[in-house]
Parts: C-alpha cells; structure tokens; sequence
C-alpha cells in the first residue's frame, strides 16, 4: 500500500508543480492586476497542495508526530509570509512572494528527507530571515541616503573578504567560513550584495568617464583576487560575471565585455595551473566515470542519481539521495531529479527563471540609475548562481560548489537569498511609490 501511494504521489507533486510553474509566466499575459490576482491565488492553492502532499508522503512513510508538528510550523510560515507581504506591502509583487515561498517549500521538503534535524535548523534561520526581510523594502524607501555609501559597501565588503580569507576555516579547500559561538557564517554569501551596491554606486554616477571605470574595474578586481587566494573559485566568477553585466548596462560599450571576456580566459588558463583542485575538479569534468573505482566522484554519483530518477522519479524515500556527496548543498538539485523527477527539477529552473524575469522586468522600469543598476545586479548574482549550481549537477560545467538559492542547506545563503528578494520588493514597491 504504502508503495502505491508513494507512486501515486509523485505524479501528483508533478502536477501542482507544473501547474504552478504554468501560472509564473501565464501572468506576464495579463495587462491589469485584477487579471493577475486569481492567478496568484491559484498560485499558493498549489504551492500548499504541494506541500501537503510531499509531508503527507514521508508521514506515511515514519509516522511520526514530528512530521505533523514540523509540517503545521511550516504551514505557518508560508502562510503568515503571505499574508503580512499582503497586509504590510499591498504594492508588493505577489508573484515574487509566491515564488519565494515556493522555493523555500521545495527546500524544506528535500532537505527533511534527507536530514530532519538540518532541516528544522533551516526552517528556524528562514523564519527568522523573512521576519528581517520584511524591514527591508521599509529602508529602501525610506533611506535614500544608501545611495551615497559607496565607499562604506567597498570598505565592509572587502574587509570582510580580507577577514575571511585570512582567519577563515577550510571547507572542501576553499576559506569560506568562520565559527563564532558555535554559529558557522559565510560573510561572502552577504558581501555579494554589498558589492552590488558598491557597483551601483562607482557606475551611477553622472560624469561616468573613462577613471572612474578604470578604479571601479581596478577595486571590484580585488574583490575577486581576494576570493581567489580563498580558493574561493565559484564566488570569484560569480563577481565577474555581475562587475561585467553591471559595467555593460552602465556604458553600453560591447568593447569593456570583450575585454573582461579575454581577461577571463587568461585567469582560467592560469588558474588550471596554479591549483591542484581547480585541475582535480576539470579533469573530474571532462572524466567522471575514471574515478569511481576510488569512490572519489561527486559528479559521477550525481549523474547516476539524475538518470536513476527519470523523468518522473522514484518517489519520496524510494531513491538513495544520501550517497550522493554533499546533497544538501551542492548537489541538491541531483537529490530532486533521483525522488522527484527531471520534469519536476524542469519546474523548478522555470520558477527560478521566472523569479529572474521579474527582477530584470523591474529593473527596466526603474529610472533612478543607482538602483536601476543595483537591480541589475543582484538579478544577474542570483540567475548565475543557479547557473552554476544546476550546471555544476549536470556536468555542463565544472563544479563550482555554490548552493542552490533558497533549496540548498545553509544559512548564510538562505539568508542572503531572503535578503536580496526583499531588496528587489522594495525598489518594485519604490516604483509603484512613483
């Protein structure tokens, strides 16, 4: 019985999920918010059902009361964010709401199967993340003096890089952490928006002239050198990429990304041949099968797990996303198409790329150039990590070891994300101020 179940149920979690994902770009059809409003309903009727069925599955499966306590806190959550975005934020943008939630519900319900306790940890940082996100869009607003601490967001941001890297702990060979009072913290998961806002502010001004790209070119490469010497590759390219998207839509000269684009490929080539685990990781690329004999492979196990799923999956507690290395973070992505199904794991790279449609449709209509270009980049921050997060999974690229935004195990990027998104509220609530 419980094997029918099982099997019944992930057809149905496909369903809610492709229906949801349906509705995040049908509503880019209509022109009134009137239109937009039932849609949105139909949203969170999905996102909830979903939900339930997922718990009701692994309740199913333990039977225990944890799960229902657990699943009524969740509930909770999703529905108080809901409502007060509603109550506090009537200018909001709804269908970001709904996807924040949506991804966040998909995170706790991965993460539950794989590790309970991890993921009760994660639920307690998200609840008190979107409890501070709600602050947010109130100081985008209100400060308009955020603006004017460009020099304030490099000193922080590159201080904090420097910290890190000298004092940091070594995860997976990279200085990325550092423990205070038990507590383990990715300052760069944070610096990443303050750098943004340090771009904003170089890039905005009025006489953008040829010095002033030259310096902020020369400080957001310092940035990058610093993650460098962490071993920190993934975040380094991350930041490229941004200083490169920002710089484009603040100049529109083609020649400046033709530039970075050849500086880029030089850094790789020299890359390759300064770190070993730079070379472990494209020779595991280019070969991932010729290290299985020593059980070394991460994306070997990843790529069995994908086709071990199936276009449908094999159903909650019916795979084995735990011998996939480092699921929780990395490699969550692989943990859903194995239980969930590639087609489900489709549903979720549409959602996020809808989530980065509606950032880039807000950043268009803003006219102020500091936060259209703040927009843009954190737009760009969030698409490309989970660029490389999916490609890493799938071995379209090289692994890079940057989490998932709001699935992935990790309370530094499940804060950051919750941040940014609220960030992104404030300048589309600003819009509608205007």
């Amino acid at each position: 019985m419980l094997e029918i179940i099982t099997s019944v149920s992930k057809y149905a979690i496909l369903l809610t999920a492709a229906l949801y994902t349906f509705l995040g770009f049908y509503v880019f059809s209509k022109k009134t918010e009137e239109e937009r409003s039932g849609l949105y309903a139909k949203q969170i009727v999905l996102l909830f059902l979903f939900h339930l069925i997922s718990y009701a599955v692994m309740f199913c499966r333990e039977q225990s009361l944890v799960i229902l306590i657990f699943y009524a806190a969740q509930v909770a959550l999703l529905a108080g964010t809901l409502i007060a975005y509603r109550a506090f934020y009537p200018r909001c943008s709804r269908l970001l709401v709904n996807n924040m939630c949506f991804l966040l519900s998909i995170g706790f319900v991965i993460l539950y199967r794989l590790e309970s306790e991890r993921c009760i940890k994660q639920f307690i940082i998200a609840a008190a993340g979107i409890v501070l996100s709600f602050v947010v869009p109130v100081i985008i607003r209100k400060w308009t003096f955020l603006k004017k601490l460009t020099w304030v967001y490099l000193s922080v941001g590159l201080g904090l890089l420097i910290i890190v890297t000298v004092l940091g702990a070594t995860t997976f060979g990279s200085k990325i952490s550092f423990t205070v009072g038990g507590v383990t913290l990715a300052p760069n998961e944070f610096i990443k928006i303050l750098f943004v806002f340090f771009v904003a502010g170089m890039l905005s001004a009025e006489d953008l002239q040829f010095p002033r790209i030259a310096l902020a070119t020369v400080l957001a490469a310092a940035h990058v050198l610093v993650l460098v010497v962490a071993r920190d590759l993934g975040s380094a390219l991350i930041y490229f990429v941004v200083y490169m998207a920002m710089l484009f839509v603040a100049t529109r000269k083609a020649g400046y990304v033709a530039a970075g684009l050849g500086f880029f490929s030089a850094a790789a080539v020299a890359a390759y041949y300064l770190f070993s685990h730079v070379r472990v990781r494209v020779q595991t690329w280019t070969t991932p099968f010729d290290t299985l004999k020593n059980d070394t492979s991460q994306l070997s196990q990843s790529l069995f797990a994908i086709t071990t799923g199936g276009w449908f999956g094999m159903g909650l507690f019916e795979g084995a996303p735990n011998t996939i290395p480092v699921a929780m973070k990395d490699f969550v992505f692989s943990a859903i198409c194995e239980e969930m199904g590639v087609l489900f794991a489709l549903c979720l790279v549409l959602v996020c790329l809808s989530c980065f449609l509606m950032f880039i449709n807000i950043s268009l209509k803003l006219t102020d150039p500091f936060y259209r270009l703040a927009s843009v980049g954190l737009s760009v921050t969030y698409i490309f990590q989970v660029f490389l997060t999916i490609g890493g999974d799938i071995k379209f690229i090289p692994l890079t070891g940057v989490p998932l935004p709001l699935v992935s195990y990790g309370g530094s990027s499940v804060l950051s994300s919750l941040i940014m998104f609220a960030i992104i509220q404030g300048l589309y609530i600003l819009k509608q101020d205007e």
